[in-house]
């Protein structure tokens, strides 16, 4: 039986820029910041991350620092999709060599392959790489869609562990508890639909939230993995505003931003993505402070 990579709260890090580069010990404090608040797993070099304006040589670095400071003390899961089948099947060859945990490779943008091109692909990779492998559906972004039968015939693979679903579709994801062995495993891709999706058999959340509010976010998951599901409502509740405003505009750009009001990093995005807008950064700082963050 196929085991999860990790259950809980994954924090989707950002990555912290200079102006020429990645900010390597803003991004070691930054680890350090998730580990202090307990979270269960990091993913990086994900959407958050900003992987897709990374050069090659950067997004390795990013993951060996990674790798080498958390030492073990939890999961690390790299982001190493691509709409190009042989350079998503590079990418995770190296971050294997690179020593991570478990792979997250989101469905390939752009082409807008068939169920059947969707199951080839990730089968390409997960042959190629003895890793677990999360698929991430985020149709919102890719313009993809995976059907709950595609996701039963990915089940069949045993390196291929489960789903990241950021569909928001509960249609979908009930189906694909039903057509899915119990070994292939979901977690939430959206902060607010965490209760929701571990209430349906998820087993955590990749989270961009757990950014600014790790121990927060591991304590919902927690509430919600031992079945104490009216507290995870209020937690989840309670981290409403919170959650909004930092989806106020496309991520990771409010949450960069957070991380740089609270002292983390550098408030540097690369293009196309652009600084917050006045209005935004002032109900982002205001519900920060609201919070207790700033």
């Amino acid at each position: 039986m196929k085991q999860p990579i990790f259950t809980g709260s994954g924090a989707a890090i950002i990555t912290p820029f200079t102006s020429e580069t990645v900010d390597y010990p803003a991004l070691r404090r930054l680890i350090d910041f998730q580990l202090l608040g307990k979270t269960d797993a990091i993913i990086v070099c994900g959407t958050t991350g900003e992987a897709a304006t990374m050069s090659y040589v950067e997004r390795m670095r990013a993951i060996e620092t990674t790798v080498r400071h958390v030492d073990g003390r939890v999961p690390v899961i790299a982001g190493t999709g691509s709409n190009s089948t042989e350079n998503a099947i590079t990418l995770s060859k190296d971050a294997a060599l690179a020593g991570v945990d478990g792979l997250l490779v989101v469905t390939p943008y752009y082409n807008k392959a068939t169920q059947l091109g969707l199951v080839q692909h990730y089968y390409a990779i997960a042959d190629a790489v003895g890793l677990p492998l999360i698929v991430y559906h985020v149709p919102s972004r890719t313009g993809v869609t995976i059907a709950a039968e595609t996701y039963a015939e990915l089940a069949r693979h045993p390196n291929i562990v489960g789903v990241k679903e950021a569909s928001g579709n509960f249609g979908l994801i009930q189906k694909t508890r039903e057509l899915c062995p119990e070994d292939f495993y979901l977690w939430s891709g959206n902060d607010e639909d965490t209760a929701a999706v571990c209430l349906l058999g998820g087993k955590g959340v990749i989270s961009v939230a757990a950014n600014v509010v790790p121990r927060e976010m591991h304590e919902l998951t927690a509430a919600c993995l031992r079945g104490d599901f009216v507290e995870a409502g209020q937690m989840q509740l309670k981290l409403r505003r919170l959650i909004a405003a930092l989806f106020c505009e496309v991520n990771p750009i409010p949450v960069k931003t957070a991380l740089h009001l609270m002292g983390y990093c550098q408030d540097i995005l690369r293009l196309p993505l652009c600084p917050l807008s006045p209005a935004h950064r002032l109900l982002l700082e205001e519900t920060l402070a609201e919070y207790g963050l700033i």
